[in-house]
Parts: structure tokens; C-alpha cells; sequence
């Protein structure tokens, strides 16, 4: 699953093998919303995510759901955004 945005004010999302798997595990209903955040407002500025720390220092996290998270990086000079997970975060 690829997703590409074409207006050049945005961000191209770049989906890793990982977050593939995770999202084939997603409701109907989790991938219509995952879509809508990747396109409406990742794509749109990235930076609104959580900057995280730790392991995952350089990544940003969005909520999903209350249980699940968006993980991805900015390649800061290409500009895509890699989604990295799209899994839980709390537990399993």
C-alpha cells in the first residue's frame, strides 16, 4: 500500500514493510480513518505529530485510536514521510 500526494505544498507518505503488515491487521473502518490522517494532515505538516524520545528519538507518533499510534520519520531533505508502524502502543 503506497500513498502518494501530488501537491507539492505536501509531504509524500512512504509506508515501511512493517507498517504494511500492521495496517493489513487494521479494521475497515481504522484503514479509512489511517488514510484520512496520512492524507489531511501528516501529509499537510508532519510536525503536528508527538515528538518522541528514547529509541525512537527522531520519529513522531499520532494517535489512531486511544490504544493505537502512527509511527514515522521526515527525511529532512527529500521531505517524505515513512510510516513506520500503525500498531498498538499499549500492550497488544
Amino acid at each position: 500500500m503506497r500513498f502518494l500526494v501530488s501537491d507539492p505544498k505536501r509531504y509524500t507518505i512512504r509506508v515501511t514493510r512493517q507498517a504494511k503488515k500492521d495496517i493489513e491487521a487494521l479494521s475497515p473502518k481504522l484503514k479509512k480513518k489511517l488514510y484520512a490522517i496520512l492524507t489531511e494532515t501528516i501529509a499537510q505538516d508532519p510536525y503536528q505529530g508527538k515528538k518522541l524520545m528514547g529509541d525512537l528519538l527522531g520519529s513522531y507518533s499520532y494517535r489512531l485510536t486511544f490504544q493505537d499510534r502512527l509511527v514515522y520519520s521526515i527525511d529532512e531533505k527529500t521531505n517524505p514521510v515513512y510510516l513506520e508502524r500503525a500498531r498498538t502502543h499499549y500492550g497488544q
